[in-house]
């Protein structure tokens, strides 16, 4: 069996959220240092924030073959956060081309190292769940 193949458990979602904080932090002083405009760097904060609530109650689902409904709202969900954030960014880049693009670079970064984090945590994982 191939350790890509292998059934893990979830691991936990505290150390990727805790890096996209992390990357949503360290954006700020970068910023105020290049003198950039604070509106693109608050609405990727305010989308990388409203994307982890909208994800909260997505994380207490009990998903699994065993429950294809859970399975199936999870899936849903996790396509509507995306989406969300990308309806919200292009809004805002009809009017404000400077601040949608600032705003999409941090909440990608924040979003590419929180799956990064998630992606080592899971195959780095204990055996099958």
């Amino acid at each position: 069996m191939s350790v890509l193949s292998q059934p893990r458990p979830a691991p936990p979602r505290v150390a990727p959220i805790a890096a996209g904080a992390f990357v949503v932090a360290l954006a700020l002083p970068i910023f105020l240092v290049a003198g950039w405009g604070l509106a693109g760097w608050g609405l990727g904060a305010v989308l990388w924030i409203a994307g982890q609530c909208l994800g909260l109650p997505l994380a207490r689902l009990r998903y699994g073959t065993g429950n294809l409904a859970a399975s199936g709202v999870l899936a849903i969900g996790m396509m509507f956060r995306g989406i969300a954030v990308m309806a919200v960014v292009f809004a805002v880049a009809v009017a404000r081309p400077h601040v949608a693009l600032a705003a999409a670079l941090v909440y990608a970064a924040a979003y590419t190292l929180e799956l990064g984090v998630s992606l080592v945590a899971y195959f780095s994982g204990g055996g099958a769940a």
